[in-house]
């Protein structure tokens, strides 16, 4: 097989297109390693180990003053939180209706209410009304509809025993 007739081949006529740009061929790779390693290069100058004399603070020989030679006072304000509390009145969050779901009725839609139920309550401990009333409306809903396809298969499976008794 010959090299220069390969598909993946250049043209021969493109042989010589980096001479014909112009462009200078690459420097030839020189190798200055002693054992393995290259030279060092000249770089940062070194810097001094250990550690200096500390720094002089206020009033001592040989330091000005501040300018005017007032002194500045400097007071710190004390850091205020706001929290809020539990809800006085709080959502209801379906906690026990979704754990009955859970385990009784439907099982994808009973861990779905119960994510939600959990999340309600802890809306109603951190006081966020909105939040808990949004995920107590959700554990609701999804506990009606888990309780709904329960009590529906639970019928047709008794239908379906007493049609293939007879």
């Amino acid at each position: 097989m010959d090299p220069s007739k390969s598909a993946t081949a250049p043209p021969p006529e493109w042989a010589g297109e980096k001479s014909i740009m112009g462009h200078m061929p690459p420097p030839p790779y020189q190798d200055n390693a002693i054992m393995g390693y290259p030279q060092p290069v000249m770089g940062y100058p070194p810097q001094p180990q250990g550690y200096g004399a500390p720094p002089q603070y206020g009033g001592a020989f040989g330091q000005q003053q501040y300018p005017g030679g007032q002194q500045t006072t400097v007071t710190v304000q004390p850091t205020v939180y706001v929290t809020r509390g539990p809800l006085a009145v709080p959502v209801n969050d379906y906690l026990c209706y979704s754990i009955f779901t859970l385990l009784c009725c439907c099982l994808p839609l009973g861990i779905a209410a119960l994510i939600y139920s959990i999340s309600a309550r802890e809306a109603n401990h951190a006081g966020d009304q909105a939040s808990a009333e949004r995920s107590s409306r959700m554990s609701k809903i999804l506990n009606h509809v888990g309780l709904g396809l329960g009590i529906g298969f639970i019928v047709l499976c008794i239908v379906y025993a007493v049609v293939l008794a007879n």
